[in-house]
């Protein structure tokens, strides 16, 4: 018998593709839009949103009994915005550069509708281990739409990965002619990550025929 049984893998397994809480569940649209500019970018939100996320379910999860459920919100909201403020200190301590990147958008982990989502959903109603399962499911269906976003424009929109120069500047042959990839600036606007979400969407869609059929 492995580590995880059928009913415990499926928690992971099934956020990546059949469940993904952004191109199924349609939560999470808005970091998807706004920090996917790049890669790295993309990267460190997904791990930060694992980490707030797989730690905040397990916490929830031990505290679903005693919390009354009149303020269980207000609980939640600590919960997830004492964690909230340990990434946010951890990216100032080690990557400075890249917290002020990221900037707001941090903060804005707090009000993430799928960390909210999952803890009225989930942690509420199981036991810690089934609820860290969980989170980390969620968190690698959402962080895996953002680094597959974050490829692509930054690779489009500034012909680099992870800062570093993968598309060559156009060589030019004449005065007017030129060869090569020239750097296309829509791919670093907002609506350029929407575009490809909805093209994610679709390729999802159109090879799960159940999807379709569930709507």
């Amino acid at each position: 018998m492995g580590l995880l049984s059928k009913k415990d893998a499926k928690l992971i397994m099934d956020p990546l593709l059949d469940d993904n809480p952004i191109t199924i569940q349609v939560l999470g649209i808005c970091s998807a839009l706004a920090i996917t500019a790049e890669l790295e970018a993309s990267i460190v939100m997904a791990i930060s949103v694992m980490f707030v996320l797989g730690v905040g379910n397990v916490v929830i999860s031990l505290l679903r009994n005693i919390i009354p459920s009149k303020i269980r919100i207000i609980v939640q909201l600590v919960v997830v915005a004492t964690l909230v403020i340990i990434v946010d200190l951890v990216l100032k301590a080690f990557a400075y550069e890249l917290s002020k990147t990221l900037s707001v958008f941090v903060g804005l982990i707090i009000t993430n509708c799928i960390i909210m989502g999952r803890f009225e959903a989930f942690a509420l109603a199981n036991k810690p281990w089934r609820s860290f399962l969980d989170g980390i499911g969620n968190s690698l269906g959402y962080g895996l739409i953002l680094i597959i976003v974050g490829f692509f424009r930054e690779l489009l929109g500034s012909g680099t990965l992870l800062g570093i120069k993968v598309l060559g500047d156009p060589i030019e042959l004449t005065g007017v002619y030129a060869f090569g990839y020239e750097n296309n600036g829509f791919m670093l606007l907002s609506p350029m990550a929407l575009i490809i979400v909805g093209l994610i969407i679709w390729v999802q869609r159109s090879k799960n025929k159940a999807l379709i059929e569930d709507e």
